[in-house]
Order: C-alpha cells, then structure tokens, then sequence
C-alpha cells in the first residue's frame, strides 16, 4: 500500500465542528493505515474573522481527540510554512508563473465597472454574474502602471473537467460552467480555490478528502493544476452530516462543537467512533477501537448520502467505550469533573466508579454518580424521602441497622447473605426495605445495587446513614 499524504485545513474562525472532525479523522485514519503523512494547516486568509483564539481551539480540540499531525504548526516540517498567511510570496510566484503560461492573467477591472456589468446582466435576466473576460486576452503591453488588480483564472470555453472520486464515482463538469475565477485578490490574499491547490501542490498531497460541499470547488481547483502542467491528488468527497430533523447539523438540532462533548464528559475514542461510523461501515460493527479503524477504515465504504446525527446512538457507543475503562482509568478521567467542594477518600473512589460505571453515560454523569459516597451531609430528593422515608418504614430501617452491625464482613457477598437471612427471619422481602434504606444510603431513589453501596461506604459510614434515615421516617410521624 502506497503511503499517502493527507491534509486537514480548517479555518479559524470559530469552534471546531464535528463535521470538520470527522474529516480530519477520515484523513488520520488513511495516513496511519498506508503509513503515510498527516498534514494539519491552517487556512487563515478571511483575516477579518481568524483568530488567534480559534486557533488554539482547533489545537486543543485536535490534541484532545488523539489526531496527531505528522507536519504543521508546533511540529514543523519541510513544507511550511503552515498558515496561509504566511505564504503570500509562494501564491504570488504560482500566479506569476501561470501568467507566465498564458493561463492566467492580470485583470485592471474596477469594483464600479464590474458592479454595472452585474447589474446589466441582472437586468438582462443572468442570475449569476459571469465575469466578461474583458482582460483575458491582454498582455503585459496593455498593463496599467501603478493600478490595482486581480489575477484570473484563464478558464478553458469548451470541453469538460472531470475526476473520478473515490467516494461518489465519475464526476464531469462542463467548462462552459466556469468562469475565469479570481486567484488572488489586489491585496495579495489568494481566494480559496487558489491557496488550497497551491497549498496541496507544494505540500505534495497525494489525497485531498473534504466534505461534499467542495465539489463545486474541484473543477476549478483542478484547472488550476493543469494550468501549472500538474496532476491533481486523487479525490474524496465526504456526505454531509445532517441534523436529526434531515436538516444540516447546527446548534439548533445538535451540540456541534468539539467543546461541547469534551465538556460534556464525552471520551475521545467514543467521539471518534461515532464520527467513524457516521459515514462509513465495516459490515454491522458499531463499536471500535483506534486500531480497528485505522485496520479497516477505507473509502470504497463511505456513504454517497448524507449521514443523520443520532444522540441516542452517540450516547450508546460513549457508553461502551466508556465501560469498557478499568475503575482506575474512568476514576482518573472523571475526577476533573467532580465538584470543586468535594473531599473524596481516594482508598474508596475507585470502588465507588465501578458501582456507577454500567449507569453512567458520560464522565460528568460518572462524577455526579459518586458523589454521595463522599458527603458528610447528605443532599435527599424530596419526593424519594416522601415516598419511602415513611413512618412504616423507621422500625424495619432500624431493625435492619442493628443486623448488620452485628457482621463482621462487611463485602458485597457476606452483606447479601446476611440480608437473605434477616428477610427470611423476620419474614420480609428485599422490597420492605431496600427503597427505604438505599435513600437513608444515597439521598435518592435510584443508585448503584443496595450491597454494593454498603460496601464502598463502609460499616461505619453506613450504620450512620441507616440510623439518619430511620429518624427521618420517624419524624414523619409527628412524634
């Protein structure tokens, strides 16, 4: 298998959107698999909306999710620079070259006449405004010293342009579709198409794998390759991922920022997962690790159509990625999420992530989870306290204390079998009292299993809170 170098190039212009992942991803993933190259660069140009901030948000993001970069910034290489903006000497040479080749040219036209031409055309019921090519044909004898202007693209007038994609098939586009596209503006800054493909060329990016929206992009961009006498890299364009109401994914209809799961308490290898598999199949697989999807990832199985966000199956791949973790490791990632004022006994705080770890989600659910293991006061869901802590309840909470005060194993599996016999004693079910004496132990109706709770709590801590909660249910008695 060739080794294949492959590129990521966002714009840093705000949050990193998962869309933008899993191209990212998709490209990690062909580069770690053929032994190849991973080129992260920074697209950098619409200056007014870049930002430095952002930046560092695509740094974090991509660091955060494991997508490390073979060259780029903080890694170097010898392709650099990284951001476009910083190479407006290599465009400006490309452009000269190609003016060079009568394959582009300068154009003088001024914002005024190119305004009253579109507005002729509007008028004359042209839509879309095409460029009339009133320079396409002049040299440098025609040249206006000491005036603006733009390069253009000197766009072929017949015949087609075409590629065959590696996820949609054979693409053709008419010639007679294009215009002669702006390359670089009068300021110096290259206009998309142009910096992408100048970009890939010197990069010597041999797949170029982006999202469907750039296939209007393609045409031009190859143009631009074989106005330099280039071959274009192979191509791959990616179905757009659609919101859960078939709509494009946005924050109305989904959390889309790469932020927003890290926060959330979302794990990195489930985030990836999900994005995997929101485009491309391995037969009826749903769960992967890293090394799977490098293993079997390939574009011959990405999708034509657009893919649809699914939260529920998002949440059911996190959650198995997330059991999937020894009690150490989801104790280690789920402590920044443990509230500030929390003391937590660490000889406990592994055990009690294991009793959470097959209910919780995320490591923010895993961290709330545990937390009443390590309150000295607890916080109680009123409605559970009105439902079970009721006066009935205060004689069995106490009997059921004085029981297991009298073991000296306090385990999950000594706890369970004295508890089946003190029910068969006294003629009970384990209902009479595990509602009533699992809020006296959590605060709430719902938490891990009652022997386990007992257990990470210990005797002490537990005998405590059964004797709380059968005051609690006798007071309801107005005694």
């Amino acid at each position: 298998m060739t080794a294949e170098r492959v590129r990521f190039a966002p714009s840093p212009t705000g949050y990193l959107h998962i869309g933008g992942v899993r191209t990212a991803l998709y490209n990690w993933l062909w580069a770690r698999k053929t032994k190849g190259t991973f080129v992260l660069r920074i697209e950098d140009t619409d200056v007014e909306r870049s930002t430095a901030e952002s930046t560092q948000v695509i740094f974090d993001a991509m660091k955060w999710l494991g997508l490390d970069w073979d060259e780029g910034p903080g890694v170097g290489g010898p392709n650099g620079p990284y951001f476009q903006t910083q190479r407006l000497e290599i465009y400006k040479d490309f452009a000269d070259k190609m003016i060079e080749r009568g394959t582009a040219y300068r154009c003088y036209a001024t914002k005024e006449e190119l305004d009253a031409e579109r507005e002729r055309q509007s008028k004359g019921g042209n839509p879309y405004f095409k460029y009339p090519g009133w320079w396409r044909d002049k040299g440098p004898k025609d040249w206006l010293d000491d005036k603006p202007y733009v390069v253009r693209l000197k766009t072929p007038k017949s015949g087609t342009t075409g590629w065959v994609d590696l996820v949609k098939g054979r693409i053709d586009v008419p010639n007679e579709q294009q215009q002669d596209v702006v390359l670089i503006r009068q300021n110096g800054m290259p206009l998309y198409n142009f910096g992408a493909a100048i970009d890939d060329l010197t990069m010597g990016i041999t797949l170029v794998a982006r999202g469907d929206d750039h296939v209007v992009n393609t045409p031009i961009q190859i143009l631009i390759y074989e106005a330099l006498g280039k071959t274009a890299p192979k191509l791959a364009h990616l179905p757009m991922i659609n919101g859960p109401d078939g709509k494009k994914l946005s924050k109305r209809n989904a959390a889309v920022s790469v932020a927003e799961y890290r926060d959330m308490g979302f794990l990195p290898d489930a985030v990836l997962n999900y994005l995997a598999r929101l485009g491309w199949s391995h037969g009826d697989q749903e769960i992967f690790s890293r090394a799977e999807m490098i293993e079997h990832f390939d574009w011959s199985h990405c999708g034509r159509t657009a893919a649809q966000y699914d939260l529920k199956k998002f949440q059911f791949v996190q959650s198995s990625h997330l059991r999937a973790l020894s009690d150490t490791d989801l104790g280690a990632l789920a402590r920044p999420f443990l509230a500030n004022d929390l003391k937590v006994d660490d000889a406990r705080y592994d055990a009690a992530v294991g009793t959470v770890k097959t209910r919780a989600t995320t490591l923010v659910e895993t961290a709330q989870m545990v937390d009443f293991y390590f309150r000295d006061t607890l916080s109680f869901d009123e409605k559970a306290v009105a439902k079970f802590l009721v006066p009935a309840a205060a004689a069995t909470l106490t009997d059921f204390r004085a029981h297991l005060a009298a073991q000296s194993a306090f385990d999950r599996a000594s706890l369970e079998a004295a508890t089946t016999a003190w029910l068969t004693e006294k003629g009970l079910q384990i209902k009479d009292v595990a509602q009533a004496a699992r809020v006296s132990l959590t605060g709430k109706s719902q938490s891990p299993g009652l022997y386990e709770v007992l257990e990470v709590l210990g005797k002490d801590r537990s005998l405590a809170r059964l004797e709380a909660g059968a005051a609690m249910a006798s007071r309801t008695t107005g005694a």
